[in-house]
């Protein structure tokens, strides 16, 4: 009897000592998925978003983790406020904690080729979020809005807010005002944009009377509308001491706002100097108000809540080790043909922004003021 049990207390041990085991294990897991052992997650993303000073990079981040943690999914976000070296140092820490997809959406573009290559090393799949990452091979996919388009839907507001469109001739005063030089989607917005602008410059009835165009001369780093509000004031000082300015090509909302500061301290907004036709992008709460309040025109909505769901659908596809989701192979980030998804934008103006925005619930009714 007592061999029975000595052996009985020795199976015991020894069940114990496994289990114990086993524990270590998941809680090793577990520490590298956020907190959950590697069977009870289908995987650990890491976000990487460019700044919090943008309401648009808020939202994206939340919308990714919301809906990868509602399937499953272990997300890291981190916000690098458009600091190069931080958002290096977040990917780096989401490496070391054992990020399976990384899904950036880059301050700089062309500055993440070392990074991104010891995430290959690591057999890490890379998804580059709404911007292009430029100059190297470690990219696997690309998920974005037609951003050829907007800038043609920007170009074509200023027409219609001109009355060009209606048979008007003009001459037209416009200025140009590019995004930032670190990012190549300003650079497919410019294109887009002059596409259409370009010709009619080119016949007399727009003109630059800054003589200022292209990206290296209208640009504006970090998307800031504070420089191009000093720049807008700087043109408007010297060129439209004698004349008004008709219509600004903005490619974004931030930027949109800086120009309309700028034009304003100079007496824009009245009876005798109405506002000139101003484009924007991405629908901001400042911008539609703006809209709402005559001043600016127009801007360009990109639901992002779209954005996140298409980038969940390519990170399902890749963990379940299926076909990835894309339906555009022509961009290429100077190393390779990047595969995307391009989701369709909306224009946005007075007209329809109740219907575009409210009614589909992507703001409150309550975000606001109405006449």
């Amino acid at each position: 009897m007592k061999k029975y049990i000595a052996i009985l207390l020795m199976l015991i041990a020894i069940s114990v000592l496994a289990v114990a085991c086993g524990g270590n294990d998941s809680s090793e897991n577990g520490e590298n998925n956020g907190g959950v052992g590697a069977t009870d997650s289908m995987g650990l993303i890491g976000i990487s978003m460019p700044t919090q000073h943008s309401p648009r990079w808020i939202d994206d981040g939340n919308n990714l983790v919301y809906k990868l943690e509602s399937l499953g999914f272990q997300t890291i976000l981190r916000y690098a406020d458009d600091v190069v070296a931080d958002q290096v140092a977040h990917i780096n820490e989401m490496i070391d904690e054992g990020a399976d997809i990384l899904v950036i959406a880059a301050i700089d573009g062309f500055a993440l080729g070392g990074v991104l290559a010891r995430a290959d090393r690591e057999g890490i799949t890379i998804i580059a979020y709404d911007r292009l990452i430029m100059d190297t091979p470690n990219v696997d996919y690309y998920t974005t809005f037609n951003n050829f388009a907007v800038g043609v839907m920007q170009a074509n507001s200023l027409l219609m807010g001109l009355g060009i469109n209606n048979g008007e001739t003009g001459p037209f005063n416009i200025e140009l005002f590019g995004g930032s030089l670190d990012d190549n989607n300003a650079f497919i917005f410019y294109d887009g944009s002059m596409s259409v602008l370009r010709p009619l410059i080119d016949d007399g009835t727009l003109v630059v009377r800054s003589g200022q165009m292209g990206m290296d001369v209208v640009g504006s780093l970090g998307w800031s509308g504070e420089r191009a509000g000093n720049r807008m004031q700087e043109l408007l000082s010297q060129f439209y001491s004698d004349v008004r300015i008709d219509a600004v090509l903005s490619p974004y909302d931030g930027i949109s706002i800086g120009i309309i500061s700028a034009l304003r301290d100079a007496g824009y907004g009245t009876a005798r100097m109405p506002w000139p036709v101003i484009s924007g992008q991405d629908a901001t709460v400042p911008s539609v108000q703006s809209i709402i309040d005559g001043e600016q025109f127009s801007t360009v909505f990109k639901d992002t809540r779209e954005l996140a769901a298409a980038t969940v659908r390519m990170i399902q596809a890749i963990t379940v080790n299926e076909p990835v989701p894309v339906n555009d192979m022509t961009i290429y980030n100077n190393f390779k043909i990047v595969p995307s998804y391009l989701l369709d934008i909306v224009h946005v103006d007075i007209n329809n922004w109740y219907s575009v925005l409210i009614e589909t619930g992507y703001y409150s009714k309550d975000k606001f003021l109405l006449p």
